[in-house]
């Protein structure tokens, strides 16, 4: 399960992040996550949650893990339709033609994340 790593890698980038912005946590991690991205979203989110329970870095108890699921969007060069594929290399399902070009659903990104100084109340 290669959620894992990349959970791991999201973590420890964050927790970066925070650390050379003054914060010691981190309360909420919005992760962007395409149909098309090879990524689980489900899978994703059990490794946050043993991670999370491992009170790894910036982590703990009371984080959240966002996910925006983003829908994957294809559109024919040849007949201009937009349409959401199944697969990165897709058929046109208008005119069967494999000229369409991709315009979301790769993606696979940390979008934002809130933190703050646990010394805060």
């Amino acid at each position: 399960m290669h959620e894992m790593s990349l959970m791991w890698e999201i973590i420890n980038l964050v927790s970066e992040d925070a650390r050379l912005k003054g914060m010691n946590q981190v309360s909420k991690i919005d992760v962007i996550v395409g149909d098309l991205s090879n990524v689980l979203p489900d899978s994703l989110e059990l490794a946050f949650l043993y991670f999370q329970n491992d009170h790894v870095s910036f982590i703990d108890g009371s984080t959240q893990l966002h996910i925006i699921q983003e829908t994957a969007k294809a559109k024919c060069q040849t007949c201009q339709l937009e349409f959401e594929p199944d697969y990165q290399i897709a058929l046109c399902p208008k005119c069967g033609l494999p000229n369409c070009v991709l315009i979301s659903g790769e993606t696979f990104r940390v979008e934002s994340y809130e933190g703050r100084d646990k010394r805060e109340n």
